[in-house]
Formats: structure tokens, sequence, C-alpha cells
């Protein structure tokens, strides 16, 4: 269904927040004080409430998205990073230091490792992503930090010098099964890219191509943590063990967030 809302109708937050419950917005409130906040005419507020109406995801109209208290830019056809994966992005917190070297795989528009980043503070930042759009949305969240990002499928782009002298390697690496996809909400399955969200027929495809070579990249002691669901999460950590990892399993109730964090054997 399209909505189309008129100029002369949109005169009050509370007919935004009215239109914008209508069409199945939970957090209408915050949404519309938002919208209000970030256009800069009438005429861009009115276009900016249509899009969201008519299913268009809030981030892709603000262009930035809050994650882990930074405001990290995203744009159309970009994953948008959820509230869920912070808990994977303070797990890689918890085991850093000031100097350690950080990759991020599958890293959409980098949120993941600018937070690691900027909590941490002095971090060499390594991003990588398969698709473009997602580079170079990476490479302007990224580059701010000191960080460089890489086009390419997973450990295939990094520099060789890096082989063995990883610290931390995260990936929030797609997991939904392929079957599941067409259960997703409208916002995910319609308008974000298939390659961040496919996981292959049980979502452990990129998982075990992420475990399989982890070790070879990852200093002694170093870690993989892996965002997951609640249900798959055994399976990625018998994925992470059959490749020689450490696996541990974390699960956070409030965000309903799940992270498996496999550890090189110390030599």
């Amino acid at each position: 269904m399209v909505i189309i809302i008129k100029q002369n109708e949109i005169s009050s937050s509370d007919y935004i927040i009215e239109q914008l419950r209508n069409a199945g917005c939970v957090f209408a409130e915050e949404e519309a004080q938002l919208l209000i906040s970030e256009a800069d005419t009438l005429e861009e507020l009115l276009t900016m409430v249509n899009l969201r109406v008519t299913g268009s995801p809030l981030e892709y109209i603000l262009g930035w998205a809050d994650f882990y208290g930074n405001r990290i830019a995203v744009v159309p056809g970009v994953f948008v990073p959820r509230r869920r994966t912070e808990f994977l992005a303070k797990n890689a917190i918890d085991l850093s230091v000031p100097g350690v070297k950080v990759v991020d795989l599958c890293c959409g528009s980098g949120a993941v490792g600018v937070a690691i980043s900027k909590a941490v503070g002095f971090v060499t930042l390594y991003a990588v992503d398969i698709d473009p759009t997602a580079v170079q949305c990476a490479k302007f969240n990224v580059s701010k930090l000191g960080g460089l990002v890489y086009e390419g499928d997973l450990y295939n782009p990094l520099p060789p010098h890096l082989l063995g002298n990883v610290d931390i390697i995260v990936a929030n690496a797609p997991y939904v099964p392929t079957e599941a996809i067409k259960s997703l909400p409208q916002e995910a399955r319609l308008y974000e890219p298939k390659v961040a969200l496919d996981g292959g027929m049980d979502g452990n495809d990129i998982h075990r191509k992420v475990a399989e070579n982890a070790s070879i990249w990852l200093a002694s002691g170093g870690h993989l943590l892996i965002e997951t669901s609640k249900n798959q999460a055994p399976q990625t950590a018998e994925i992470f063990t059959e490749y020689g990892l450490i696996a541990e399993l974390k699960h956070n109730i409030e965000l309903d967030a799940t992270v498996v964090i496999g550890t090189k054997s110390p030599l």
C-alpha cells in the first residue's frame, strides 16, 4: 500500500507520529523527532516521511545509524547496523588493549570496527567487504580513524604481513538461512542486499569459511568473534572447535544477541 502525505497535511509532529504508527512503525514518536530534526525544509520533511511510511529503512532516510554511541554513515544498499550487534562490539572491546590489530570481516558500513577503535583508542583497523557499495560506505566511516578498507572475499584482499599477527577478528557475517529470508521484516527483505543476509542452507556457510582460515591470520592467543542466532550458536561453536579454536558462547538477554568467541591457543 502506498501512502501519500500532502504538504498541507504535515503541520504537526502529532500528525507525523500518527502516519508513522499507521504504517507500522513501532517507535513512531522517536522516529518522528529524528525526521523533524534532520529535515531542513518542510518539503524535505514531507519527502522523508513519505519514504518512511512506504517502507524505506529509517537509517537510509536519515543517512546515518546510531551504533555504540557513534553516528555511522549509511547509504541505501548497505546493511544497516543493528543494536544487537553492539554486543559483538562490546565483547571485542573487552578483549582488546591499545595497539591491537583488528580485522572487521563482512564489515558493511564499518560500524563494528569503528566502535572498537573509538572505545579502545589506538587500534590498527582493517575492514573487508565483498560488496562495492559497502566498501565505499565503510571507507567514509573507517578512514576517519586511520583504518583501511578492502574490497574482496573475506581474508583474500588482506595484506600478507597480517598473517599470524591479527589480535582480533570480528565478523557480523550473514547468518540467515536462505529459506528464512522470506520471513524477514520488509525493511531487510526488500531494501538490504541479499549478500549481507544469506548464510546458506543452515545459515552457517560464511561462518565455516571465516573459521576455517582464522588460525592462519590470528596471533597466538588471538580471538575470532562472530555474531549468530541463539539457535545456531552451538553449531557455530562446533565449527570453531573443528578448526582448532577454543570456543565460548555468550548471550545477552536484553539485546537478544549471541556471540561465539574462538581463541587460538597460545604457543
